[in-house]
């Protein structure tokens, strides 16, 4: 199946930051209560010891409220550990929210694009379920950044393209009415847009079901590691590793040593 770049609701600058925003809870809500970032702890492990370091900028953040579990799980290797949130549109409600339910979370109110990350935001450059949103050539970028900053960068994606994960989309908007009471903090927004006018569950299906088109494989990933300049000058580990319910599709760079 080949990729295609269809349009995902909450990538569009209209869409109504209240329903992003519902979205991306649910996201994390799930994220945490599957832990579906468990199988890729030692990666992440290996990109803080490459990085020399123990601050992870995220990028792309959605909530942030899904790395809440990778955080508790890392801070026994690194005890000062730092989690700076990011996004192209920050949901700070939900930075605050993160923020407060741990201390290893920080992050930036300002918009922050992953294609252009500022020289003054240092650290282990993570992305998760968010690479898929980019096309070829931004995607390129994204790398191309981390390697002229000379920054450790991880990606991963917690599905692949296929006939198994499309149709297993088609779920989502019941996983949706059953967790939403679940989510923290309630609101009655939530509700009505879940139950009474069902916005949330419609594009939560199109844009997971979008998602897995849109999701790189392994093969097409290495297409965009060599479409990066000086990328002989990095180590590139680009693979899949089983992990909660699932597999996550990964790419790790360092420079190398």
């Amino acid at each position: 199946m080949g990729r295609i770049h269809l349009f995902e609701f909450e990538d569009q600058p209209w869409f109504p930051d209240i329903i992003r925003n519902y979205m991306t809870d649910y996201l994390q809500f799930m994220s945490n209560k599957l832990k579906i970032y468990q199988g890729v702890l030692p990666i992440l492990r290996k990109g803080l010891e490459k990085s020399n370091g123990s601050k992870i900028l995220d990028m792309a953040s959605g909530g942030g409220g899904g790395l809440l579990h990778i955080a508790d799980e890392l801070k026994g290797a690194f005890p000062d550990l730092k989690i700076q949130l990011s996004d192209l549109y920050p949901n700070i409600t939900a930075f605050e929210k993160t923020a407060k339910l741990s201390s290893v979370f920080s992050f930036i109110s300002q918009p922050v694009d992953a294609t252009k990350v500022p020289k003054d935001l240092k650290g282990f450059r993570t992305q998760f379920l968010s690479l898929h949103h980019l096309r070829p050539p931004q995607a390129t970028q994204v790398l191309q950044n981390a390697v002229d900053s000379k920054s450790v960068i991880g990606i991963f994606e917690t599905m692949e393209r296929g006939p198994k994960n499309l149709i297993g989309m088609i779920l989502i908007p019941v996983f949706v009415l059953i967790a939403t009471p679940f989510v923290r903090p309630f609101s009655i927004g939530r509700l009505v847009f879940t139950y009474f006018i069902p916005l949330i569950p419609i594009f939560a299906l199109w844009d997971g079901m979008v998602s897995v088109l849109r999701t790189y494989s392994i093969k097409e990933m290495n297409e965009l590691v060599a479409n990066v300049s000086n990328h002989e000058s990095y180590e590139w580990e680009i693979s899949k590793a089983k992990s909660g319910p699932g597999e996550i599709l990964y790419l790790l760079g360092y420079p190398k040593t």
